[in-house]
């Protein structure tokens, strides 16, 4: 977050005014947090906005850190790192487990059963701090309108990013204060070398990154260490600044105040941040911090100095936790995609309202508790305790859907034939009370995927590819070598592949990016994905298999506008002269909601849950034309087996057909393989 380590630090902790005379506290800082939260709660529920406030966290974290430790040395203490973090993490802990067991509890009564496996991971990571790494790896969009979607914990990212860095950074201070007494350093100077090397270096990768991948940049920790640099930087020459006249403080603070609160209607925050752009709101907050006591009734510490605001400061960490659970639940139980103003400023209400009841009956008791602080081995057990708190439901929830999914599959050849209930002559055999396959607990990560990655012979010498290829475990003298390339919807057919390889001792890979429907038309000057699939095209052309299994077309959603993917009859030419078959399946029909949750809320046979089948396909497979025209290309064409024919239902066989609103599930793809192999081969004439 926000605001907790600037929350956890001492109170008393403080700098020197201008005239050198040190200070126990400062009342403006306090402000400027509560002015902070208040930005983020506000725009992100009033606004459904960003507003550039975490970054302002982060730095003001930062600089009151920098003044505890450089306090220590000065004072000749030692910097004692293994009491320092079990304090820290005594104190941050008791009120994230709170917030993190409540949205796990009210997740469970309110979100769709699929979205539930989401918290239950993110609950784990929002307790490690590693959360942002798992958004980072999910590549969410933190900025997306509709937060009725959102995770009730994806704003512990902030937190993770936090915690990290006071791991980190008291690791540099005590590193910086060892080498300064070996060497007779001094100790400001050094540390002022060091940050201002972080600050460049993470701002220089924060700014590439933001530019070539600016959602992965967002979560991700090296691109923000220069937010935090900047904040110690801040701290270790604010005494060097105390020339500065009255009048220019009074300007400084006002203009920081006015940029902060601006920042987040001026700036083009989605598309920008963390770059360059996040040095409006952390320079800003440092003008504010600049400006310190300006002794003047015009100077804006009065303002932020004032009761309601200092007071709000003890309470911004409890209310950055609890303001975005309250946000992402009420609007699921409402249906809304966005809080308007009246719903909204119930919703603020209701998280200032937890967050000074978590402050009063949780922070503040378990941090006077003066035990924990005797012994380290006590304020370990105290540790230990606010995570074994989260962690034993988690892992009781988790066995629980392990159990359930278990009993499930071990009925499942009886109970669970998938597709195949939609062949002529199928009789069921399943029981009267049979459950679904997968769980819908499961269902969310119900995807196809190969053994392991790439090696030998099939590992890509393109490291970015390395990343993105696959492969099953069959031998390397394998009787085929076949080639699965494309995008998330040539993934899900993965397990239908991979057991007719399996079947046929075919040595399997894939080669994936999210998004990227493969051509070999595709110049490594373009997009991310053009570059990625140039990259591929090299990389094929250089080591072919013998057959490129990819989807051919491309459905609309709940539209029968369905296409044939752009340059498919190029990349089908361009291999089969290189001696390569090309084998297109045509695209599953596609929805404009999740029918998987439709389904598990409202049921298999809810017509909410059904669309005709004419809506989402064309009435004739574009690839058709194709087949026998187009030198090398087989055609599969799976849809009898996906819709009934009239309707295109969520379960078919007692197995989801859907995991989300258009990608079919593994455990319906896999009860298509015998088919889809017996289609796979009169199609391509394999033998």
């Amino acid at each position: 977050m926000s605001g907790a380590g600037t929350l956890v630090l001492p109170r008393e902790t403080g700098t020197r005014h201008r005239s050198g005379r040190a200070t126990k506290f400062r009342p403006e800082i306090q402000g400027l947090r509560s002015l902070a939260v208040l930005m983020v709660v506000t725009y992100h529920i009033w606004f459904g906005r960003v507003s550039g406030g975490v970054d302002v966290f982060l730095l003001i974290s930062a600089f009151l850190m920098t003044l505890q430790f450089v306090g220590r040395y000065d004072r000749g203490s030692q910097m004692a790192l293994i009491k320092h973090w079990l304090h820290l993490f005594r104190r941050l802990l008791p009120a994230a487990a709170l917030v993190i067991l409540s949205a796990l509890a009210a997740s469970y009564l309110l979100l769709p059963r699929t979205r539930f496996p989401d918290v239950v991971s993110q609950s784990w990571a929002s307790l490690f701090y590693v959360e942002n790494r798992l958004l980072q790896a999910d590549a969410v969009d933190y900025y997306a309108a509709d937060h009725a979607t959102a995770s009730p914990l994806q704003h512990f990212w902030s937190l993770s990013i936090q915690g990290q860095v006071f791991i980190l950074w008291p690791l540099i201070f005590a590193g910086a204060a060892f080498l300064a007494r070996r060497y007779r350093l001094r100790y400001r100077a050094l540390l002022s070398y060091i940050f201002a090397g972080i600050f460049l270096a993470s701002l220089a990768f924060s700014v590439f990154y933001t530019a070539t991948s600016q959602t992965q940049a967002y979560f991700d920790t090296g691109a923000r260490l220069w937010e935090f640099a900047l904040g110690t930087l801040l701290a270790l020459f604010l005494p060097r600044l105390a020339f500065l006249s009255q009048p220019v403080r009074v300007f400084l603070g006002w203009a920081g105040v006015l940029a902060m609160v601006s920042c987040g209607f001026i700036l083009d925050v989605e598309g920008a941040f963390p770059g360059f752009a996040a040095l409006w709101p952390t320079l800003a907050a440092g003008c504010v911090i600049l400006a310190g006591q300006t002794q003047s009734r015009w100077g804006v510490d009065r303002l932020l100095s004032a009761g309601p605001l200092v007071k709000l400061g003890d309470n911004s960490y409890a209310l950055y936790l609890w303001h975005w659970p309250v946000l992402v639940l009420a609007l699921a139980w409402s249906g809304k995609e966005q809080a308007g103003w009246l719903s909204g400023s119930v919703i603020i209400a209701v998280s200032l309202g937890l967050a000074f009841l978590t402050t009063r009956f949780v922070e503040k008791p378990w941090r006077s508790w003066a035990w924990p602080e005797a012994r380290r081995r006590r304020a370990a057990l105290a540790v230990a305790l606010c995570v074994a708190v989260v962690a034993a439901p988690l892992t009781a929830i988790q066995l629980v859907q392990h159990f359930q999914a278990q009993a499930v599959l071990a009925q499942a050849q009886r109970n669970n034939p998938g597709a195949l209930a939609l062949l002529p002559g199928f009789v069921s055999r399943a029981d009267s009370d049979t459950a679904l396959l997968p769980i819908p607990a499961l269902l969310p990560n119900d995807w196809a995927t190969l053994g392991g990655p790439c090696n030998g012979d099939l590992e890509p010498v393109n490291a970015t590819l390395r990343r993105s290829c696959g492969q099953n475990e069959a031998p390397a003298d394998a009787a085929k070598t076949v080639l699965v390339l494309g995008d998330s919807h040539a993934q899900q057919w993965l397990a239908a592949i991979d057991a007719v390889g399996y079947q046929h001792g075919w040595r399997v890979y894939s080669l994936l990016k999210g998004g990227c429907r493969f051509s070999v038309l595709a110049e490594d000057t373009g997009s991310g994905c053009d570059k990625f699939n140039a990259a591929v095209r090299d990389e094929v052309t250089a080591n072919p298999p013998d057959a490129i299994i990819t989807v051919g077309t491309m459905a609309a959603p709940s539209s029968p506008a369905e296409r044939l993917i752009p340059g498919l009859e190029d990349t089908a030419a361009y291999w089969n002269e290189r001696n390569v078959d090309v084998v297109a399946i045509r695209d599953n029909p596609r929805f404009n909601f999740n029918i998987a949750e439709c389904v598990v809320e409202k049921g298999p046979g809810n017509p909410d849950c059904l669309r005709p089948q004419r809506d989402l396909l064309a009435a004739k497979s574009p690839l058709a034309a194709l087949q026998g025209r187009v030198p090398g290309l087989a055609v599969v064409d799976m849809t009898d087996l996906i819709c009934d024919g009239k309707t295109c239902p969520g379960v078919v066989g007692n197995t989801y057909v859907y995991k989300d609103n258009n990608h079919l599930s593994r455990s319906y793809v896999a009860s298509m393989s015998s088919v889809f192999g017996q289609r796979l081969f009169e199609s391509a004439a394999w033998e």
